[in-house]
């Protein structure tokens, strides 16, 4: 599958690597920016991350006075309201999110509404609503190695009084500097790199496969895999080892840039639904419903699947597989990688094990079905075909 036509688009500086965090002073004063609202959350906060960003940042000039640290782990229009409130008492002139998708969400939501004038976030919600010819600055600061968000031009966020979640989709959105650095993923646990890493590998597999690939993403897509590949693993293993945190880092960051400019598919369609319904962590949900939705685009999409053997198992593998079975060896590896962060880490790896009960799995495919990611699957699925999936996951 080759594009007719595609669109690619990076408006991201990135500043990566041992002590990338002490670049922030000299890229604020290029902004023009000096007293930033700090978003993160309590556990950011008790992992002693915060305390690690504010120590690079003594002989920054920056006034860091302003720290918003109660974002939940579901972002909601309330607390971005609350972000911004705060953001005009203060005088602040930027953002800077310190954390994991809800987090950088929030400042996302919230640098809507402070560049837009304070209106309703509902009536900025879609696709390309977005009209502020210039967005406050924002700073992304990752502690997790999966969403991409730092790269993306996504926001999700809740609105508790109707129970939906809210999508906004504009370039607009995609901070102005993101700063990877391994010392903010060293803490993360063992289950949550093992989930967040998958969540990587699941956005790099669609965004090779999906319907809106290009070859600028999957050059993204392709680096992204290799990396998990060699680095998952051990950074779940020894979560101190910072070569292996920094390679996670560029994993998800490359993931993301490459399903920003050419979207999913139906894993994260039905792992959106799972959110909704059961409350499933969504990188689970990605490790889980995987290799199930590959296993049912196959007919399709074999040949993509047997050149992605590959970067998921290495060339002597590669090699020593027959042509014909490439493909099913490349889903057997994800089955297998799945297995082996089970073991190390604990990482869920049946819905039944992650929250998901029988009785919710018609709610699931309905909203599956619904789903704006299902539309650049390479393949309509029926609901039958979703059902079949979230039965052979359970």
């Amino acid at each position: 599958m080759l594009s007719r036509y595609y669109e690619f688009y990076l408006p991201l500086k990135i500043n990566a690597g041992q002590d990338a965090l002490e670049t922030l002073g000299w890229e604020m004063q290029q902004l023009g920016a000096g007293k930033p609202i700090i978003v993160t959350d309590q556990g950011i906060v008790k992992a002693g991350l915060l305390d690690i960003f504010l120590s690079t940042q003594k002989a920054s000039g920056l006034d860091l006075s302003v720290i918003y640290d109660r974002v939940p782990s579901d972002s909601s229009i309330d607390v971005v309201n609350e972000v911004v409130n705060i953001y005009q008492k203060s005088g602040c002139d930027s953002l800077i999110a310190i954390g994991g998708g809800s987090v950088i969400d929030t400042a996302k939501g919230a640098n809507i509404l402070i560049s837009h004038g304070g209106q309703d976030l509902r009536r900025l919600m879609g696709v390309d609503r977005l009209t502020a010819t210039q967005m406050c600055p924002l700073i992304v600061i990752p502690t997790t190695s999966g969403t991409g968000s730092e790269a993306t031009l996504v926001a999700v966020i809740s609105d508790s009084e109707r129970g939906v979640k809210l999508p906004f989709v504009s370039y607009k959105l995609v901070p102005r500097l993101a700063i990877l650095d391994p010392r903010m993923t060293q803490s993360l646990p063992s289950g949550l790199t093992a989930a967040t890493g998958m969540d990587a590998l699941t956005h790099s597999i669609e965004a090779y496969t999906c319907l809106q690939k290009n070859p600028i993403s999957d050059a993204f897509a392709w680096s992204a895999i290799e990396l998990i590949r060699d680095y998952l693993i051990r950074a779940v293993e020894k979560g101190s080892d910072r070569q292996a945190r920094l390679a996670m880092a560029n994993a998800s960051l490359m993931a993301g840039i490459a399903f920003s400019n050419s979207m999913v598919g139906a894993v994260h369609a039905i792992g959106h639904s799972l959110g909704a319904v059961a409350h499933v962590h969504h990188g689970t949900a990605m490790a889980i419903l995987l290799p199930y939705v590959m296993e049912m685009n196959i007919e399709r999409l074999g040949e993509l699947y047997a050149r992605l053997l590959l970067p998921l198992a290495g060339e002597q593998v590669y090699l020593s597989t027959p042509s014909g079975q490439r493909a099913k060896k490349a889903i057997d590896v994800v089955h297998e990688l799945n297995h082996k962060l089970h073991e190390l880490s604990g990482m869920p790896i049946t819905l039944s094990q992650a929250g998901l009960r029988e009785e919710q799995i018609p709610e699931v495919v309905q909203k599956a079905l619904n789903d704006g990611a299902m539309s650049t699957n390479p393949i309509d699925l029926t609901g039958k075909q979703i059902e079949q999936i979230l039965r052979k996951a359970m």
